[in-house]
């Protein structure tokens, strides 16, 4: 192969062996676990909300972020189920960039593979025992999903994945929720065919192992919008989308439908603000249709202490240095907002 072989990494059993998750956050965990599986068979009806940075970048902060949210999830507890998103891997379109905290545990500093995957698991570990979330990850690489199975709430198949035969066999063998993005082109049948995939058995190498995965009754859908030919966002969070996704859902025959909208990417066209307006007007759609209600069980949304964000050597603690975000006075209002919206 053309490349240099640095160093043999550690399997997932030896990083959780010197790691280990106490009995106390395990059952956190499991207790998270049955209540997120009972909102998606609809026997919860409390509304899943995916809220955090777009990217992990520091650990300081976004523990400082998510204990922020603690206090909040205490006041909306009986209406709102919230999941802190805690994404350690960024995918980049041209490969170039910031790839996220498994990488490049200091953002500045050259990749270090090995101590990433300490630094996100030590994050995703203190975020559990400290704070007492399990929290979101997207699963960008599934090979590496063994190193933080034990402690994740839910994982995301970003929109470049979702067509990847991998991610689909992967998924089918997670006991958490895994989400669905519709991909960049918007074709609907692209993600319904991968949540298809993911419910069902499969026999497939991983990590060596030949297994046979159980299916993931609790695969679902995210809409996250769309670009065109030209590189022209356009959303897919109206009321019409929505009816339609029930629809293709009814026709599927598929167990516990659901869909997460995205408020961010290219449903607001990277513009973070409108974040606010789409999240209303999605619960106004819940409102309008119980089809959409039934269906639309959360929402997913990108925020962090300061609003916006900035270089990659910005130095502003709590701004992103990947897509901008919704600052945490923001971030706080719209949770309670939310929250008196649903019935």
């Amino acid at each position: 192969m053309n490349c240099d072989f640095i160093r043999r990494l550690p399997i997932p059993m030896e990083i959780k062996e010197q790691y280990p998750v106490s009995e106390k956050a395990a059952k956190i965990k499991a207790e998270r676990d049955a209540t997120v599986h009972k909102i998606l068979r609809g026997e919860d009806d409390r509304f899943i909300l995916i809220i955090g940075p777009c990217s992990a970048d520091r650990e300081d902060s976004i523990i400082d972020y998510i204990t922020r949210l603690r206090d909040v999830q205490e006041k909306v507890k009986d209406k709102i189920f919230i999941i802190p998103r805690v994404y350690t891997g960024k995918p980049r379109t041209t490969g170039d960039g910031y790839k996220g905290m498994l990488h490049q545990p200091n953002p500045q500093g050259n990749p270090d593979l090995l101590s990433g995957i300490i630094a996100i698991r030590s994050l995703h570990m203190r975020a559990l025992s400290e704070v007492g979330f399990s929290c979101a990850d997207e699963m960008l690489y599934p090979e590496n999903y063994r190193f933080l199975d034990d402690i994740l709430n839910y994982v995301a198949v970003g929109a470049r994945s979702v067509e990847n035969q991998f991610h689909r066999l992967v998924s089918s063998a997670i006991y958490i929720p895994v989400g669905m993005k519709n991909p960049t082109s918007g074709d609907i049948s692209v993600m319904m065919n991968s949540i298809t995939a993911a419910h069902h058995s499969h026999a497939f190498i991983y990590r060596n192992w030949e297994v046979k995965s159980k299916g993931n009754p609790y695969a679902h859908a995210i809409l996250r919008g769309y670009v065109d030919s030209r590189g022209v966002s356009y959303p897919n969070y109206h009321y019409e989308d929505l009816a339609s996704l029930a629809e293709t859902y009814e026709k599927s025959g598929l167990s516990n439908p659901t869909v997460l909208v995205d408020t961010n990417h290219a449903n607001s066209g990277k513009k973070y603000m409108e974040q606010i307006r789409i999240a209303m007007e999605v619960l106004h759609s819940r409102r309008h249709s119980s089809d959409i209600k039934r269906l639309v069980k959360g929402l997913m949304i990108e925020s962090y202490i300061e609003d916006g964000n900035q270089p990659l050597d910005g130095g502003v603690y709590g701004k992103s240095i990947t897509d901008p975000c919704l600052g945490w006075e923001k971030s706080e209002r719209l949770i309670y907002d939310i929250a008196d919206k649903l019935d």
